[in-house]
């Protein structure tokens, strides 16, 4: 729709122009004219400058700009140019009291015709100029239009994929994770394993379905999170201290989805349990008006860190991810000490 109306409002702008143009050649020509004179010059004026000028930008300037030939184009203009002044030269000439003086005496060499459509042809030069420069720009300006919007498509199109990438990412390292513990926990203990698997399809039905849009609905996404913590948290058992504090005030707010995921699989992974005590995870994820601050803290001891290729990874993914889906919407601190790490990340939600 606003692509009709863009095309609408750029047809009346172009009829404008041309009414307003012949309307000032006319109220130019009755004053040295009689009404049909006067009227017959403006018919074919702006006859020859349509034709010649919509040629121009309508045809040539587009076929320039796609082929990236506009020296080329710049010829053509000038041609096009001084072809439209030599047809206005002639029309005034024939209009004009020395044509009428060489019709009543064609035997006499008429020099003065000669001389006086010269004149006419260089002073209509201008005119000629301003016609096809004002055509030109309109168009130029709705090429640059499209070209614009083509080139916004291209670039969200290249984030989508970006996004997908990252997104990606995500998936198969929780599945092999999650499927792992599952299979080890079916030699041990059966009921658990099933509780486990029977947890893990709710998140797999989630990544399925729901995922491959835009945005979700926060509800879901916070419900798949809970389900993610619980999965570790049951694949963990005692050996670690999970406490999580969930605070939404309104689900329906959007947010992308899986964002978060790469620091809860962070956090569990590179926890650090110490002989004499347990290790924790603690998170809290709160949303008031239409800010969320989701916030993750880990025990974590470099003596007993897990030594990993992937490591940096899952963080770097979210860093891409939030510049890319919540540029200058976002705030993410990441803090290490001696004995945790911890990550916040303050989001502003549709």
């Amino acid at each position: 729709m606003k692509i009709k109306n863009k095309d609408k409002y750029h047809w009346i702008f172009i009829v404008f122009f041309w009414c307003i143009l012949g309307t000032t050649i006319w109220a130019q020509m009755i004053e040295d004219y009689d009404f049909l004179d006067a009227t017959y010059q403006v018919v074919l004026v702006l006859l020859c400058s349509i034709l010649l000028a919509h040629f121009l930008s309508d045809v040539l300037l587009p076929n320039a700009l796609r082929k990236n030939k506009m020296r080329l184009f710049a010829m053509q203009g000038l041609f096009i140019v001084l072809l439209l002044s030599l047809c206005l030269a002639l029309i005034y000439t024939a209009f004009s009291d020395v044509s009428f003086r060489a019709r009543l005496y064609p035997d006499e060499v008429n020099m003065t015709t000669l001389h006086f459509l010269w004149a006419r042809f260089c002073g209509s030069i201008p005119a000629a100029i301003l016609i096809n420069g004002t055509a030109c720009g309109i168009r130029f300006y709705q090429e640059h239009n499209v070209i614009e919007k083509n080139h916004a498509q291209l670039q969200q199109v290249h984030l989508e994929a970006q996004i997908k990438i990252l997104q990606d990412q995500i998936n198969p390292h929780l599945m092999f994770n999650v499927l792992n513990h599952i299979h080890i926990l079916m030699q041990s203990n059966v009921k658990l394993a099933s509780d486990l698997l029977i947890q893990f399809s709710d998140i797999l039905r989630y990544q399925l379905y729901e995922c491959n849009k835009e945005y979700v609905a926060l509800y879901l996404e916070i419900k798949y999170l809970k389900d993610l913590v619980s999965v570790e948290k049951t694949r963990w058992g005692d050996e670690l201290d999970v406490k999580t504090n969930w605070n939404i005030e309104d689900g329906q707010l959007q947010i992308v989805p899986l964002l978060l995921v790469p620091l809860i699989e962070n956090a569990f992974k590179h926890v650090s349990r110490l002989p004499s005590q347990k290790g924790y995870v603690h998170l809290s994820c709160e949303q008031v008006n239409k800010q969320l601050v989701f916030k993750i803290e880990n025990s974590y001891t470099e003596q007993y860190k897990i030594p990993s290729k992937s490591q940096g990874l899952g963080l770097e993914n979210v860093r891409k991810r939030l510049a890319i889906q919540y540029p200058n919407r976002h705030e993410l601190k990441i803090n290490k000490t001696d004995s945790d790490f911890t990550v916040e990340v303050v989001l502003d939600l549709k």
